[in-house]
């Protein structure tokens, strides 16, 4: 049984191929630009090849039994079309539920007649690295929802529970609600990681349109919908769905955990 693992050397795609080969699977095909970037664990396969460049995928997909496909709606239709072609069998797709920008992919993946499973994840973990500049040159993290709550989850538990999908029976026709273990205020946030750190860092209140300017230089025309998004939680905390225990038979990681293993991306 071939595994297809898309964007190989993104922030979940590499995490998947570590937990496929943690699991035993011997028959694991990474795609990626850059074989040399992804310092993938031997044994695994590498197919050169990119989801965006649809015209690269005919080679990767031969043979593919199984395949993790990662979130780009931009050529999800054409992707998909050529997985169905090769005859893949089941795809395990990284999206979002309905309202959410990348809900075409799950969309597509059903209409495909292919069996499927979509894991849908909020915020990740890894967003708060966006304080990381603030918090080394000010010590300070300014938003404008200090109560706005979710349960941020760690790239590792969505890796985890991918692997999973494509490598057990029962999966298919499931859609994942994958959250972390914790629901958690912005404040809180910020103190965990101080906490990590050794050091207070001060969460500073700042207006709506303040946020969304500060944020535009890197996440352009999304930052007023994130900042939105706070608004809302603020509102609406996120549940805590049990889901990544349930599935792979191990606690979720906590913010706590999180924070301790990468100080140094704030220090």
């Amino acid at each position: 049984m071939t595994i297809l693992v898309t964007g190989a050397t993104g922030n979940v795609g590499r995490l998947v191929v570590d937990e496929l080969v943690a699991a035993g699977e011997t028959d694991v095909r990474a795609l990626t630009t850059n074989p040399a970037k992804a310092a993938l664990p031997p044994g695994v396969q590498v197919a050169r090849g990119y989801i965006g460049r649809p015209e690269t995928m005919p080679a990767a997909l031969a043979g593919v039994d199984r395949m993790y496909l990662a979130p780009l709606t931009q050529t999800v239709r054409e992707v998909v079309a050529m997985a169905v072609e090769a005859g893949v069998r089941h795809i395990v797709d990284l999206a979002g539920p309905a309202g959410s920008w990348w809900h075409e992919i799950e969309q597509v993946v059903e209409a495909s007649g292919v069996a499927w499973t979509h894991l849908d994840v909020g915020e990740f973990m890894t967003n708060t690295l966006m304080w990381a500049d603030p918090i080394r040159l000010t010590g300070t993290v300014r938003e404008p929802y200090p109560t706005a709550a979710n349960a941020p989850i760690a790239l590792e538990d969505i890796a985890a529970v991918a692997a999973t999908a494509l490598v057990e029976d029962g999966h298919q026709g499931r859609a994942y609600e994958l959250t972390g273990p914790q629901t958690l205020t912005r404040v809180e946030l910020v103190r965990e990681l101080g906490a990590a750190l050794g050091r207070n860092i001060e969460f500073v209140q700042v207006s709506h349109a303040e946020a969304v300017e500060q944020l535009a230089p890197a996440m352009g025309e999304v930052a007023g919908w994130y900042v939105d998004g706070l608004a809302a939680l603020a509102e609406h905390p996120q549940e805590v769905v049990p889901t990544v225990e349930k599935v792979t038979g191990r606690p979720g990681t906590t913010f706590a955990t999180w924070a301790r293993a990468n100080v140094a991306a704030f220090s």
